[in-house]
């Protein structure tokens, strides 16, 4: 695994909530290099990975369309978690009269118990900025906790020739291998590809997918 920029420390929760919080509020859905107007990679796998279209949780959600996009498909029992409430407030008035069939948790997936467990756990380029090992170890266990015995965690994070950083934040790249064994206490690797992401300000970011089944 790529190792991060150890000279800019982890933030403290409540300054990653600020951080992301202001993203948020001060830059357009398209102003940021994480846009993609349609989820196409998320919704393909979890439609192949997780056909049950019941209980998921998209892990640092933002004000992505990918909740839409499963309710169109029929998925239901959606909980969308971000630590910025201003995301969660664009999705919900996007949904508009839909906004009623979605959990809002607003919350640092970092220090997040769900109390409850789900078919599929997706997350799209949070996992990367946890450069702490303590931080990781509380994600795995975490999604370990929150996903039912066979169900799967779709995750995509920095490939190893992706970006140290993003959003002013340090990150940590990962191969398809380093992140089945940073999850193998409780999960296995059963799919990955990977995928070239061109941001809306024309650059490419080489992202690493996986599926992993809870055992």
């Amino acid at each position: 695994m790529a190792k991060p920029d150890q000279s800019v420390a982890s933030l403290r929760m409540e300054d990653v909530g600020r951080h992301w919080e202001e993203l948020h509020a001060t830059k357009a859905d398209d102003e940021v290099s994480w846009f993609r107007a349609e989820p196409a990679s998320s919704l393909r796998l979890l439609e192949a990975w997780a056909p049950t279209h019941a209980g998921l949780v998209d892990v640092g959600a933002g004000s992505s369309p990918l909740v839409d996009r499963l309710l169109d498909a029929g998925w239901h029992d959606l909980t969308v978690l971000d630590v910025a409430a201003t995301a969660l407030a664009k999705v919900r008035e996007r949904l508009s009269g839909d906004a009623g069939a979605v959990t809002y948790t607003c919350a640092d997936v970092r220090s997040w118990r769900p109390g409850r467990t789900f078919a599929a756990w997706h997350d799209r380029a949070v996992f990367h900025f946890l450069v702490d090992p303590v931080e990781r170890s509380r994600y795995v266990e975490a999604a370990a906790d929150a996903t039912v015995p066979a169900g799967v965690v779709v995750l995509a994070t920095f490939a190893a020739d992706g970006p140290t950083q993003c959003s002013g934040l340090p990150t940590s790249r990962y191969d398809a291998d380093e992140l089945a064994t940073c999850f193998d206490a409780a999960f296995d690797l059963v799919h990955a590809e990977r995928e070239e992401h061109l941001t809306p300000f024309g650059s490419v970011q080489p992202f690493t997918w996986v599926v992993l089944r809870r055992r």
